[in-house]
């Protein structure tokens, strides 16, 4: 994982994204193949002290866009089925969990084990698996490189501008 402080012009390209100003921003997490930013890191808390504990957030809109119609389909539910049938998946998907809160309490402790996305229960956004995918690389969060292996044929390629 490589984090790099947010300058300005990230700051200016992910309220674009965003369609407002980007909360708690400490770092780019990952960029897209056009080089703006695709993923950030959070701080634990917002500016008011308020607990944020979605450490990473997915900010290309065209991979938003394409990891919502994944979404729209169903596949949280199949993923979420398979978490109960397949033990090996299901231990996976605790060490994400896991390694999330580790990462994030290393920042700041919120004092919950309540990570992010539904782990390691569930699969409730598949938006932060693939932004946590994207942030740490492949091999931690089982469903963030599945999803983005579903989505390989329309994702790094082309022009992503904001």
């Amino acid at each position: 994982m490589s984090l790099v402080p947010v300058s300005a012009a990230d700051r200016a390209i992910v309220a674009e994204q965003l369609g407002r100003p980007p909360r708690a921003v400490r770092a780019v997490a990952a960029r897209c193949p056009s080089g703006h930013p695709a993923v950030v890191q959070t701080s634990p808390r917002l500016e008011d002290g308020t607990p944020f504990p979605t450490l990473y957030y997915l900010t290309c809109p065209r991979l938003t866009a394409l990891v919502s119609t994944l979404e729209a389909s169903g596949l949280m539910r199949e993923m979420t089925e398979r978490l109960r049938t397949d033990p090996d998946l299901a231990a996976a998907y605790l060490a994400a969990h896991r390694a999330y809160l580790a990462e994030r309490d290393a920042i700041e402790p919120l004092g919950t084990d309540v990570s992010a996305g539904g782990m390691p229960g569930r699969v409730k956004c598949l938006h932060v698996h693939v932004a946590h995918a994207l942030a740490v690389g492949t091999g931690v969060n089982p469903f963030g490189d599945e999803t983005l292996r579903r989505l390989a044929d329309d994702w790094p390629t082309g022009d992503c501008e904001p």
